[in-house]
């Protein structure tokens, strides 16, 4: 068993806390526990009691995925009083999770006290995106308030690059395909561009999300007597696969009604159409490609999408090779930890 920190890696979301045990690169448990209701401590108490019923000792220090840091956090911190004040800053950037992320933290800080507490940031890998990446076309001042794009899904994407290896990498595409979806353009281990932008509502369609909107069909609701609460219920939850399929977010059960259910095919075609066109677009940035790489729950157990993206992208021609990689943020979160106490 390799040495090191016992460490709890906590991967919030906003129904379940997938976690983490590790003592250096091993692994001692793995598993997910549910929301039994919006008090955050009632999950890591049931996480707390279940990795003690197994036998482990308590960790010696937790790390939490966060999905936004703002502006000021990128890169993987220790928790104290300035960390904290920024994410509360950061609310705004992302109201939809980073509210639970804190309570979770805090939960941890009651469950475990004194044992220190560490944050990794899911825009982090895109923090050195070049700056034409980074822009929208909007005025100055609002870029200068932090709108621009931040990018997500960047424990996954590490995750995938560290795998795999810059170099055997090369020109790459890497898709994260779930509930939550989004490709990024590496090369050279760095991130070029994404899909995702200002919040992961942007890029694909995604289970419930709309991915890429024309910003006129929000002022056109807007008009219609939509207020912002509306609009955010419609953008993130009741949109994307759910609405094109009239019946359900989930695509591997799309997949299987596709055959027999016009709605459900069509709303996995239009699915693998925005993979197709976001895959073409960073193509392009990319000057060529070498790799293309799914991960993410549905990129890398379902051969149907990877194969009906493939299909559709043979104008590339066949330089280029296809990798199906299970993904690891927690290991990520792990590895940060290790490297921030000094144990790696």
């Amino acid at each position: 068993m390799s040495g090191g920190r016992l460490i709890l890696a906590l991967n919030g979301g906003s129904s379940s806390v997938k976690y983490a045990l590790f003592r250096g690169e091993d692994e001692l448990a793995r598993g997910a526990a549910n929301h039994l209701s919006d008090d955050r401590s009632a999950t890591l108490e049931a996480i707390a009691q279940r990795l003690s019923a197994a036998g482990h000792p308590s960790p010696e220090a937790i790390g939490h995925r966060i999905v936004h840091g703002g502006p000021r956090r990128r890169v993987p911190a220790l928790f104290d009083r300035q960390l904290r004040a920024d994410l509360d800053a950061a609310v705004p950037f992302a109201p939809l999770h980073l509210p639970g992320e804190l309570q979770l933290i805090d939960a941890a800080a009651a469950r475990y006290q004194a044992v220190p507490q560490f944050v990794c940031f899911d825009t982090g890998f895109h923090r050195d995106m070049p700056e034409v990446a980074q822009r929208f076309a909007l005025p100055e001042p609002l870029y200068a308030q932090g709108i621009r794009r931040y990018g997500f899904h960047g424990l996954s994407y590490q995750y995938v690059v560290a795998q795999l290896g810059a170099e055997k990498l090369g020109r790459a595409v890497i898709a994260h395909l779930g509930s939550g979806s989004s490709l990024v353009a590496v090369h050279g281990g760095r991130s070029l561009d994404t899909t995702m932008a200002f919040t992961p509502t942007a890029g694909l369609v995604m289970s419930t999300r709309t991915g890429d909107l024309d910003p006129g069909v929000l002022l056109y609701l807007l008009q219609q007597g939509y207020d912002a609460k509306t609009l955010e219920r419609l953008i993130n939850h009741e949109s994307g696969l759910l609405a094109l399929s009239q019946r359900t977010g989930d695509i591997k059960e799309l997949v299987e009604r596709a055959p027999r259910d016009a709605r459900a095919a069509l709303a996995i075609e239009i699915f693998c159409r925005s993979i197709v066109k976001g895959v073409g677009a960073l193509v392009a940035v990319l000057g060529g490609l070498d790799s293309l790489v799914f991960t993410g729950g549905v990129g890398a157990h379902s051969k149907e999408i990877r194969d009906r993206v493939v299909s559709q992208l043979g104008y590339l021609g066949r330089g280029y090779i296809v990798h199906a990689l299970e993904t690891d943020e927690e290991r990520v979160i792990a590895r940060a930890g290790q490297q921030l106490l000094g144990d790696g």
